[in-house]
């Protein structure tokens, strides 16, 4: 008989792509997950993972595996919600994703109060890029994910989640103090020509809403420094060289080199609760979702 935690790890490696992200999303170590699939290997008979490079590659038979892996979580899962919807009470593991900003703006307030008011509720953050959450949700990689869009870029939903707003993020123009925007009233789109920014690399929202936005306003952006991650754009506007556009969520005190200013029309992402359909009658995902609006919004500087 198929074991349903050896299954679980062959479906999380096929969801997350390696061994280690895989351990990492089901809380186990990577030498855990690589025994999971080697005794089902050995009790299938069937070589389940080929070495590719430094990762690995699922044969056919795998593929085959992990649909039924699917249907049979999908049916844990049913059963679950059930037990759980008739106690009432939000309770269980509930595995939350979040992109980098919500992870350290709200999310800390958020889970730190369901776990307060509801101590049987096991909630669990994992920090992801945003473009990748909406997929984990509907494979059933995570149970509830914290995602986001902007106008340029609607959230594009598959069938089989379901989504609640949770709020909007205003985004605003950091320059360096001294700069030319620096302590004047709102700075409109026309005028942002001939600067020199710091931005997302290609593919973020962040960076396609920048060459959008300018482009129509008559204006090539110079993008000149890339980086992932806000504090390091920030730390380059501070050493003065470039401007740079960032949300407010999650964005932190700014060091004294560095002047917020707003944009007229104020650029704003929209924030999202995400759900597989059937799953918004489990207490957990109804109180998280309800928790999420109610911190919102976080406090900002």
């Amino acid at each position: 008989m198929l074991d349903l935690q050896r299954l679980r790890a062959l479906h999380a490696v096929s969801v997350h792509g390696t061994v280690g992200a895989a351990a990492t999303a089901l809380g186990y170590t990577s030498s855990a997950v690589s025994q999971q699939i080697a005794k089902l290997e050995r009790e299938t008979r069937t070589v389940l993972l080929e070495r590719e490079g430094r990762g690995v590659r699922l044969t056919a038979e795998a593929h085959q595996l992990v649909r039924v892996a699917e249907e049979l979580l999908a049916l844990v899962e049913r059963a679950e919600v059930e037990l759980e919807e008739r106690r009432g009470e939000p309770s269980g593991r509930l595995s939350v994703a979040a992109f980098a900003s919500a992870a350290r703006g709200l999310l800390p307030g958020v889970l730190a109060d369901l776990a307060v008011r509801h101590p049987a509720l096991d909630a669990r953050l994992s920090e992801v890029d945003p473009h990748l959450s909406v997929d984990m949700v509907a494979k059933g990689a995570v149970d509830l994910a914290v995602a986001h869009d902007w106008d340029i870029a609607p959230l594009p939903l598959p069938p089989g989640v379901e989504h609640a707003a949770i709020g909007e993020d205003q985004c605003t123009l950091l320059v360096p103090r001294g700069h030319r925007f620096a302590g004047r009233g709102p700075v409109r789109r026309e005028e942002l020509g001939g600067e020199r920014w710091v931005c997302q690399p290609p593919g973020r929202v962040c960076h396609d809403w920048l060459l959008r936005t300018l482009r129509t306003a008559g204006h090539e952006p110079e993008i000149v420094h890339q980086a992932d991650e806000n504090p390091t754009l920030v730390a380059l506007v501070a050493a003065g060289l470039g401007i740079c556009l960032v949300p407010r969520l999650g964005r932190g005190p700014l060091p004294d080199g560095v002047v917020e200013v707003v944009l007229d029309p104020v650029p704003v992402r929209r924030l999202y609760a995400l759900w597989r359909t059937g799953l918004g009658r489990r207490p957990a995902i109804a109180e998280t979702v309800r928790t999420l609006q109610a911190h919102w919004p976080p406090h900002q500087p």
